[in-house]
């Protein structure tokens, strides 16, 4: 399994990968420039969250590595590896409906509330899973 050992960065296709859950401790970097956004990362094996600009986008526990992750105006897609089983709590639009993917099957329909919260469990395997969240 592969993890980002930089933290954070930024690849050549304008996508994200961030998160190191081998870390013992909790590790964070701040102040990466993105696509005119200054992100902030904290790993390690328990947690993994990333903001940008002070806003929530996403969080595992435990700690996750994310690589392609991608916000677009319909959604969110990214794939996530671990050692185990992880609960993905994204910042997506208030009060939105979404139809989440994982591993290109169908998890159905979610609904974000007013926090714009949306939460997905990922069953990890011996190779990083894809998920895919689109605005319906």
């Amino acid at each position: 399994m592969a993890v980002v050992e930089q933290l954070l960065r930024a690849e050549a296709d304008g996508t994200l990968s961030f998160g190191n859950y081998m870390l013992p401790d909790k590790k964070k970097l701040e102040g990466f420039k993105h696509n005119g956004d200054l992100l902030k990362v904290k790993t390690f094996k328990d947690i993994t969250r990333l903001e940008s600009n002070d806003m929530f986008v996403y969080e595992s526990v435990p700690g996750t590595a994310v690589t392609g992750f991608k916000e677009t105006e319909k959604g969110v897609s990214f794939s996530v590896e671990g050692p185990n089983d992880a609960q993905i709590t994204l910042g997506m639009e208030d009060n939105t409906e979404y139809n989440v993917l994982v591993n290109g099957l169908s998890e159905g329909r979610m609904k974000t509330g007013l926090g714009g919260k949306l939460s997905v469990s990922v069953e990890m395997s011996d190779k990083p899973v894809s998920v895919e969240i689109e605005r319906c």
